[in-house]
């Protein structure tokens, strides 16, 4: 379903690469999304360096569409040793709190994935540059992949896939900076998974109506499979039966799910799917698999489009 290489700036095509301003691809990969103002800002991991940490880049767009990059959010610092050029730093996410303060979390990590950590950055603006905290067992639990959703009273969770336990919703602090409790895990048996594990990684949450929708990926390493999602009447759950968010055998249109994100208008409230199409020999050139993303009633649906624009300012999709 790959349409072209690179998507014409201002254009949604599922499976190219999105060009930033400079003529480069935009490093979103693993991307977390907020909208603040009049602008979107997105943070990825930068694949320059394969694998390993790259930097955490920044970019901001007014469509989803077009991107223009702000550099290095979060950059390698040999100084810090969560940060070093020989270190895993995934699924750079941020939320801004009550005080006006944009916090980023992350999966922080070593090379064979040993550390399971979740870490910790701040910044007076979005773009940053991020003030690295540090990192830590959230509960001493392992975390790996991670999400972010702040409801609308304006209480943050972190979802973090615990392959020993489960995938765990907590409840972050008031300031964002730290885990207060663990609010609900759900799981799928280990005989569904390879690995013999349990659970969802990529985890990612967005709220319908008073509805809550859980998203996440199977442990199926670097290849895709059926993505699968769960609703629930609050991020306590309990959890419905987890579904295919896609056609059966689809492999999620070959991706994995990194964030949903809500885009209301004045006619619409679009859901946008964002995934990754890795490519575990060229991971700079991964491509994004962006599509519209239908939830009616307890029900979610996503839907393949081979090019599409949203109209933030109306909600509507063409």
């Amino acid at each position: 379903m790959l349409t072209s290489r690179f998507a014409p700036r201002g254009e949604i095509i599922p499976g190219a690469l999105f060009v930033d301003d400079r003529g480069e691809v935009a490093q979103l990969h693993g991307v977390g999304v907020q909208r603040f103002g009049d602008l979107f800002w997105a943070w990825g991991e930068d694949k320059s360096r394969g694998g390993l940490f790259g930097g955490v880049a920044c970019y901001s767009s007014p469509d989803l569409a077009t991107w223009t990059s702000h550099g290095h959010a979060l950059a390698v610092d040999p100084t810090v040793p969560d940060l070093g050029p020989d270190r895993v730093v995934e699924r750079p996410k941020v939320l801004r709190n009550a005080a006006g303060t944009y916090v980023m979390m992350l999966h922080i990590d070593s090379a064979d994935y040993a550390d399971a950590r979740v870490g910790w950055a701040t910044a007076t603006r979005p773009e940053g540059p991020y003030e690295y905290r540090g990192s830590e067992r959230p509960l001493g639990n392992l975390s790996r992949d991670i999400g972010v959703f702040a409801d609308r009273d304006g209480t943050g969770y972190l979802m973090s896939e615990d392959r020993d336990h489960g995938l765990h919703v907590y409840r972050l602090t008031e300031d964002l900076l730290g885990v207060a409790e663990i609010v609900s895990t759900t799981h799928a048996p280990p005989s569904d998974h390879p690995l013999g594990t349990y659970g969802f990684e990529s985890p990612t949450m967005i709220e319908c109506g008073g509805l809550y929708v859980l998203l996440g990926s199977d442990l199926t390493g670097w290849s895709t499979n059926d993505n699968k999602y769960a609703t629930a009447p609050s991020p306590a759950g309990p959890w419905s039966d987890w579904r295919d968010v896609a056609p059966p055998g689809s492999k999620t249109f070959d991706s994995q799910v990194s964030v949903v994100v809500p885009v209301t208008g004045s006619e619409a409230t679009t859901y946008v799917y964002m995934g990754d199409r890795w490519n575990r020999d060229d991971l700079f050139h991964s491509a994004p698999v962006w599509l519209p993303l239908r939830v009616d009633g307890t029900q979610a649906r996503l839907e393949w489009r081979e090019a599409w624009t949203l109209d933030v300012a109306t909600g509507v999709v063409s």
